[in-house]
């Protein structure tokens, strides 16, 4: 009786072997630097290396955060197709200081985009700043933004964009909730910029 033959690789195997490239792939697409996506996931950059390398077997442990990072299906870091669907899932979350908004992209990065709907939120202004750039384009109402000595109204169709160190607030200008639409981030596209003197 003849030898059976040698016992070949194990099917999975060749699916576990594409897992680091198809990650490498796709953190190329994203643009994202190993460091940036080590800061999201949590995971090392030694151990994303070695991951994308295929130096490091892939666990349900590494690629839960990282399909959470990456704003994909699980089954899209381990098997065809490379890329997830390409439709955001909405899902409104209440803004901490009133209204809600609307995140509309899913991958990490410096540039994010909202949809937000803002409150009356009264007649005196509670200035802010913090770090980033901020891009609004009003979609429907009137916006009030009070941005250091300038205090403005905006309405559909307008736009603003300021260095979000410089104390801003704003509001619905006349009671009713204002939609806009904000593209937020360390960085922003110059864009068409209305302003005047605070009468």
């Amino acid at each position: 009786m003849d030898s059976p033959p040698p016992a070949g690789p194990p099917p999975h195997q060749a699916v576990l072997d594409e897992v680091g490239p198809r990650l490498k792939r796709l953190r190329a697409r994203r643009g994202l630097t190993l460091a940036a996506l080590a800061e999201t996931t949590g995971i090392s950059k030694s151990t994303l290396s070695r991951l994308e390398s295929g130096q490091r077997r892939p666990s349900l442990e590494l690629l839960l955060p990282l399909a959470s990072a990456y704003g994909v299906p699980l089954d899209d870091l381990v098997g065809a197709p490379e890329v997830g669907d390409p439709r955001v899932r909405l899902s409104p979350r209440p803004s901490p200081n009133g209204g809600t908004f609307i995140p509309l992209t899913r991958a990490p990065g410096p540039l994010q985009a909202y949809k937000l709907l803002i409150p009356d939120r009264g007649t005196e202004p509670d200035l802010r700043s913090h770090e980033g750039y901020e891009w609004l384009y009003v979609l429907d109402g009137l916006l009030r933004l009070v941005l250091a000595e300038h205090d403005l109204v905006l309405g559909p169709g307008e736009v603003a964009e300021w260095d979000t160190k410089v104390p801003h607030w704003f509001s619905s200008a006349d009671g009713r909730p204002v939609e806009v639409l904000s593209l937020f981030g360390r960085q922003g596209e110059r864009m068409h910029v209305r302003a005047k003197p605070k009468s």
